[in-house]
């Protein structure tokens, strides 16, 4: 009663609180996205390369603007003759600036045009990412939720089976069955017990992939109603899927800015055999000593020092000539970063067209596994009533039921899998296809089940009684 009134009294006075730690609690698809998006360290990475990436190209302009220096001398200079006893010594300060622009420079221009395919290419590898991460954060959240119902239905078969060994005991005390039938029993009790076990650790283990993805931490999920509608992909063709992924899949996209910044480096570096030409200006004051502009006679003497500017504007050519086989070998690297570039592309192109054809058939495949699954847990309960009835009658024996249980229960593992599979598969298809968003995991989330319960929710309602009668 006391732990009832301090939530109340949180809820009361610090509403906020108390909803972060409902949230914190129980996991749900579209907070586990929001928090990824805010502690997901690739994504951050991927960001940060993204701004550095782009500084390219102001960079790049930089070099065709004009570059302005100042700057300022002040010398002093001694002069001793033969002349006996004669020594002159002078002293100035001069001021200068200097303007340069490039008139013609193919090499930066193809550098700039290099920054600007390098940077589209950035931008739509986090884009890339930011789609990574909403597919990782589904598989995340629907493998979490597969570990769970893997778990639900171990101990729902666990506890099928030790009801089979106790009846089994039971039986061999009145003497109605051997020894054997209960060394069968318990041996098929005993390898569930292993099994839910197993799937315990699968649960902490998915779990654990939850915290690395958010930084969070969860104790129990959202699970997803079976009423979520199973459809074929739209539109229904291969092809089209191909076409559109060829087209749209974002890392492809990148690939080919990642070939037109090859191209320009390309060029930039063959540039380096072309002459560049720069308007050079520039301007100086200072006094006539500074200058050296005063008579060697009258060195040094005041009297003669006067002040003195001089401004000059030249247009001035660069012809390269020899630079000890640089250019040429620059040329030669950048040509085989294209070659490698381009191979790249292809290969990128060609795994897209294979990922798109496999998830397009798997998802097909997943949607008949789907159908063939739920009906063959329908088979296998009757199968299981069936085969008790003959043991109570004598015409089956407990190997049988013992068979008939697990039989059951792999159904119910394989109708879950199938779903869970149809989900990532559906995802992953929209992701080569570079359509996927976060709207695709707010459409999923509007069939999740806020008061899922595992142990009652694994299966659909119509078949989860018969699936655990017996239960304790």
């Amino acid at each position: 009663m006391r732990g009832t009134r301090g939530v109340f009294l949180l809820a009361f006075f610090f509403p906020s609180f108390v909803q972060a730690a409902v949230m914190m609690d129980r996991a749900e698809l579209m907070g586990v996205y929001r928090q990824a998006v805010l502690h997901n360290s690739d994504l951050a990475a991927a960001r940060a390369d993204f701004a550095a990436r782009q500084e390219a190209v102001p960079q790049a302009w930089a070099n065709l603007l004009p570059v302005i220096s100042a700057g300022t001398t002040v010398e002093s200079t001694r002069m001793n003759r033969d002349e006996p006893q004669l020594m002159r010594e002078r002293s100035g300060t001069t001021v200068q600036a200097n303007l340069k622009q490039p008139v013609f420079n193919a090499a930066f221009w193809f550098e700039l045009k290099a920054a600007e395919a390098s940077t589209a290419q950035a931008a739509l590898e986090l884009s890339a990412k930011e789609q990574e991460l909403i597919l990782k954060t589904a598989e995340t959240y629907f493998e979490a939720l597969r570990a769970t119902d893997e778990q639900a239905a171990s101990v729902a078969e666990e506890a099928a089976l030790k009801q089979q060994l106790d009846q089994a005991q039971a039986r061999l005390k009145g003497g109605l069955s051997s020894i054997t039938d209960v060394l069968d029993a318990e041996s098929a009790y005993d390898n569930a017990f292993a099994n839910r076990k197993l799937a315990q650790r699968k649960v902490d283990d998915a779990f654990e992939q939850l915290i690395r993805l958010t930084n969070n931490t969860y104790v129990s999920i959202e699970g997803m109603q079976h009423q979520l509608p199973v459809s074929a992909p739209v539109p229904d063709s291969t092809q089209s899927w191909v076409d559109a992924a060829v087209g749209q899949n974002l890392a492809l996209l990148a690939s080919d800015y990642a070939v037109r910044a090859a191209e320009q480096n390309l060029n930039q570096r063959k540039s380096g055999h072309a002459p560049t030409v720069d308007a050079v200006a520039s301007y100086r004051r200072g006094d006539n000593d500074s200058f050296g502009y005063s008579n060697p006679s009258d060195f040094g003497l005041d009297g003669y020092r006067s002040h003195v500017a001089q401004s000059s504007v030249a247009l001035e050519m660069t012809i390269p000539i020899f630079s000890g086989g640089r250019t040429s070998s620059q040329s030669r690297e950048a040509y085989d970063r294209l070659t490698q570039s381009e191979e790249l592309r292809e290969s990128q192109r060609r795994e897209v067209v294979l990922d798109t054809r496999n998830f397009f058939r798997a998802v097909n495949s997943d949607i008949e596994q789907i159908k063939a699954r739920r009906q063959t847990i329908i088979s296998s309960q009757r199968s299981l009533k069936a085969s008790k009835v003959g043991a109570d009658v004598g015409t089956r024996n407990t190997v049988d039921v013992l068979n008939a249980q697990r039989q059951l229960f792999k159904a119910v593992r394989d109708y879950n899998n199938a779903r869970y599979d149809y989900i990532l598969n559906t995802l992953r298809l929209k992701e080569v296809a570079g359509t996927l968003s976060a709207d695709d995991l707010l459409r999923l989330a509007d069939y999740l089940k806020p008061d899922y319960e595992p142990q009652l929710d694994f299966l659909p309602p119509e078949l989860i009684h018969a699936s655990t009668a017996g239960r304790s």
